[in-house]
C-alpha cells in the first residue's frame, strides 16, 4: 500500500522504488527492505535470522523483505526493492555458490577410458603372437576372443552405479535423501560438520524450561496468572506460557483491561488485582523489584500482582533430544564440529557447551555464513553444513556438502545436496554412515573387477599355455565374466543390511 500523495494505493511489490512510503498492516509480509518512519510493533524475522523471537521495531529501525509484521500497523520508507533486497542477495549468493561447484567425474569413467584400448591392444597382440609362433589361425583367434570376453568391463561398469543405487535407496529408507550424485562421494571425505543453531540443534520454538516462584506462591497459581493475562496473544512467549499451563491442565482466569507494551510486557486486571507480566525493565518501571537471573540461553519473564513479585518463567529454545548424542557420534568418528549462529555470543557458547561443540561463530549475519563456511574449508578441508532456514541457504550452497532438514524452508532444501526427511539431527550421522559404507562398497567392487582382470587376462591370452598347458576357452571366459558381475551385484546388495549406529 503505497502513498505517493497522501492517499494509499495498492501496487505490485516489483513497482516499489527507493524512497516510496508504504503502509504495512498487521500480518502483512514486508514487500521491500525499508525503515520504520512511524509506528511501533514486532516483526517476525525468523526466515532471515533463523531466530524464533520476533524483533521489536520502532521509528528508525530497519525491516527486511519477506519478514512478517505483527499486530501493529507500521509506516515504512523503502530503501531497497526488487533485486537489491537482502532476500534477493541471499538467493543470488546461493546461485553463485551452486554455479561454482564442479561435477566430480566418476573414477570408473577415467579408468575405462584407458582400460578398453589396452584390452583391445592386448587382444590384437595375442592374435599376432600366437599366429606367428603357432601358425594356427583358429588357435590365435580363439585366444584373442577369450581375452576380449574375459576383459569385458561389465563388472567395472556395474561397480559404481549398483552400489550407488543400493546405498542411496537404503539411505532413503533411513530418512536421508541424496539430491545430488556427487554428495555421496563428497560426504565420506568431510572432516568437519558445521551446524546452524535455531531449528537445527534446537527445537526452533520457545518453551517454558523453568518456573521460579516467590515464597508462598505455587507453580500452578503462577502459571494460571501467566496464561490468563497472555490469552489471545500470538506472541511466541505468550504461546509458550499458554502451552505450559495447558500441559499441566491449569484453567485460565478471566482478565480485563489488558494493555500491551510492545516488546516489554502486558498488564491487566484479574480477580480485582492488577497483574503484570513482562521483562525485568518493564516490571521495574512499575516500581516492582525482581530477582536477577543468570540464565544465558533463556529469556526471563516475570509475574507480579498488586506491586508484589510472584514468579519468573524462563523461556528458551531447548535443544533437540538427540543433539548431544549426534555430536558425540561425529566426534567418535574423528569428525570436528562447529556452530555458526546469528544468536549472541553468550547463547551460542552455552549451546556449544551443552552439545560438546568446540568451535563457535556467533552473531553471524545471513550474508556472512557463506564466508564463515569458506574459512572453515580453508582451515579444515572438506566441510558439511547443516541448516534449515532461508538464512542458511548461502552456507548450504557454499559447503562441500549442504545438509538441510526436511522440515526446513524450501529455499534451504533446494540449496542442499542432502535432505534429512525429518528434524532428527541424528540423521546426519546416518548420512555419513551411508556415504562411507557406499564408498567402501564401491572400492571393494572396483578392487574385485580390476583384480579379476589382472589375474585372468594373462590366462586368457595364453601366457601360461607353454608352461602348464592352461588356456581359457571363450565359453569358460564368458562364464567367468558373468560370475564377476554377479559378485559385484551381490556385494552391493549387502548395503541393504546397513543399520544406523545412533
Amino acid at each position: 500500500r503505497r502513498t505517493p500523495d497522501g492517499h494509499f494505493e495498492t501496487v505490485p511489490a516489483r513497482r516499489l522504488v527507493t524512497g516510496d512510503v508504504i503502509l504495512l498492516r498487521a500480518g502483512d509480509r514486508v514487500p521491500a527492505d525499508a525503515r520504520v518512519i512511524e509506528g511501533e510493533g514486532v516483526v517476525e524475522e525468523a526466515m532471515l535470522t533463523g531466530e524464533p523471537m520476533p524483533a521489536t521495531k520502532r521509528a528508525g529501525d530497519p525491516v527486511y523483505a519477506g519478514t512478517i509484521n505483527g499486530r501493529s500497523a507500521l509506516t515504512l520508507s523503502v530503501e531497497n526493492a526488487g533485486d537489491s533486497t537482502a532476500l534477493a542477495r541471499i538467493i543470488a549468493t546461493v546461485e553463485e555458490a551452486q554455479a561454482a561447484k564442479l561435477p566430480i567425474q566418476a573414477l570408473i569413467n577415467k579408468v575405462t577410458a584407458v582400460f578398453v584400448p589396452i584390452v583391445l591392444l592386448i587382444a590384437v597382440l595375442t592374435f599376432l603372437v600366437w599366429w606367428a609362433f603357432s601358425g594356427d589361425f583358429a588357435f590365435a583367434l580363439v585366444a584373442a576372443v577369450s581375452v576380449l570376453i574375459i576383459a569385458c568391463p561389465c563388472a567395472m561398469g556395474l561397480a559404481t552405479p549398483v552400489s550407488i543405487m543400493v546405498g542411496t535407496g537404503r539411505a532413503a529408507e533411513l530418512g536421508v535423501l541424496f539430491r545430488k550424485g556427487d554428495a555421496l562421494q563428497s560426504l565420506a571425505k568431510v572432516t568437519l560438520v558445521a551446524f546452524d543453531k535455531t531449528g537445527t540443534l534446537t527445537q526452533g520454538a520457545p518453551s517454558v524450561t523453568e518456573v521460579h516462584t516467590a515464597q508462598g506462591v505455587s507453580k500452578a497459581e503462577a502459571l494460571a496468572l501467566f496464561a490468563s493475562l497472555e490469552q489471545g496473544s500470538a506472541h511466541p512467549i505468550a504461546k509458550a506460557l499458554l502451552q505450559e499451563s495447558e500441559k499441566h491442565g491449569i484453567p485460565q482466569l478471566e482478565a480485563s483491561d489488558i494493555k500491551t507494551s510492545v516488546g516489554r510486557g502486558v498488564m491487566g486486571n484479574i480477580s480485582g488485582s492488577k497483574v503484570f507480566v513482562g521483562s525485568t525493565r518493564f516490571l521495574e518501571e512499575q516500581g516492582i523489584a525482581v530477582p536477577r537471573t543468570d540464565a544465558q540461553t533463556a529469556t526471563p519473564v516475570h509475574l507480579a500482582r498488586d506491586g508484589q513479585y510472584l514468579a519468573t518463567a524462563l523461556i528458551a529454545d531447548p535443544l533437540k533430544p538427540d543433539a548431544r548424542a549426534a555430536i558425540d557420534a561425529l566426534h567418535a568418528r574423528g569428525i570436528k564440529t562447529a556452530l555458526v549462529s546469528g544468536d549472541t555470543e553468550a547463547t551460542a557458547q552455552a549451546v556449544a557447551a551443552q552439545t560438546g561443540i568446540t568451535e563457535v561463530y556467533a552473531s553471524v549475519l545471513p550474508s556472512e555464513k557463506a564466508a564463515i563456511v569458506e574459512q572453515l574449508r580453508t582451515k579444515h578441508g572438506q566441510v558439511a553444513f547443516v541448516g534449515d532456514g532461508i538464512n542458511d541457504a548461502p552456507a548450504l550452497a557454499s559447503a562441500t556438502v549442504g545438509i538441510a532438514l526436511g522440515t526446513g524452508t524450501d529455499v534451504a532444501i533446494e540449496a542442499a545436496d542432502v535432505v534429512l526427511m525429518s528434524d532428527d539431527i541424528g540423521a546426519v550421522v546416518i548420512a555419513l554412515e551411508a556415504s562411507t559404507a557406499t564408498l567402501a562398497n564401491i572400492r571393494q567392487n572396483l578392487g574385485w573387477a580390476f583384480g579379476y582382470n589382472a589375474l585372468l587376462i594373462p590366462v586368457a591370452a595364453g601366457v601360461f599355455y607353454p608352461l602348464a598347458g592352461v588356456l581359457l576357452s571363450p565359453m569358460v571366459a564368458a562364464g567367468a565374466m558373468a560370475l564377476s558381475s554377479v559378485f559385484v551385484v551381490s556385494n552391493a546388495l549387502r548395503l541393504k543390511r546397513l543399520r544406523p549406529t545412533l
